[in-house]
């Protein structure tokens, strides 16, 4: 049985200047989905875009 995987958000919910969620670097629009993503769509959020995003916000 496969588990869901589980939202990327840390409970620091505020949209940046950009559109991105401060906490988990996500777009209002991918938070709002969230629930509607197939498994692929989350396992590819959380890691391929989420890290790159993170990563060019760190600099």
């Amino acid at each position: 049985m496969n588990m869901p995987i589980l939202t990327p958000c840390i409970g620091i919910c505020s949209l940046d200047a950009q559109g991105l969620c401060e906490g988990c670097f996500r777009t209002g629009d991918e938070i709002a989905q969230w629930s509607l993503m197939s498994d692929s769509e989350r396992t590819r959020l959380m890691d391929e875009v989420l890290p790159v995003r993170e990563a060019s916000l760190a600099r």
